[in-house]
């Protein structure tokens, strides 16, 4: 994935009405059925890869959410770019595709090198503030809370029914008396 504003000319204050002329007139530069009759294999390849190019930077920059996401992780200096002209995505090769399914960008690995990956906190905190995981959070707490007043209630109950024993001076005490019972 490219720059998306550099792919279709415009400015990155540029309106929705902006990016959609641009897109057009990509669109209709480099559409695929415009180079099919092209003997050259070369130029079909390119006009179609530009094509991708454009239907992804459109597929981004039309969408209000998709471009606040993008605008967030360019401005960020953080994040890996492979190349002149792409960007290291976790899980497919363009980051946001056109009618693909929207991907997590990568840190680079800590020391330049290695297998682990850092963690993107932006998008950490806002999965982390999201409806479904504070509900998760609060019941999850609930049971927790639940489990250690549970825990201290036993703990009372036996101290109140068995004053001074521990709980190993009780089966003592339980296995003596089935042993008595056993003579007889």
């Amino acid at each position: 994935m490219g720059d998306h504003y550099g792919t279709l000319g415009v400015r990155p204050d540029a309106t929705k009405a902006e990016v959609k002329a641009a897109f057009r007139r990509r669109a209709l530069r480099d559409h695929p059925d415009r180079h099919a009759q092209s003997g050259d294999a070369g130029a079909r390849a390119e006009a179609a890869r530009r094509f991708r190019q454009a239907s992804d930077a459109y597929h981004v920059l039309s969408d209000d959410q998709r471009r606040a996401e993008y605008d967030l992780r360019l401005r960020s200096s953080s994040y890996v770019r492979t190349s002149s002209s792409t960007w290291a995505s976790s899980s497919c090769s363009h980051g946001y595709g056109y009618g693909h399914r929207e991907s997590s960008w990568r840190r680079p690995p800590p020391g330049g090198g290695g297998a682990s990956v850092g963690y993107d906190w932006g998008l950490l905190l806002k999965a982390m503030t999201r409806r479904r995981f504070l509900l998760n959070l609060g019941f999850s707490s609930v049971l927790l809370s639940g489990a250690a007043f549970l825990d201290g209630s036993i703990l009372e109950l036996w101290n109140m029914n068995n004053s001074g024993k521990s709980f190993e001076e009780a089966m003592e005490s339980i296995e003596k008396v089935k042993g008595g019972k056993g003579n007889r």
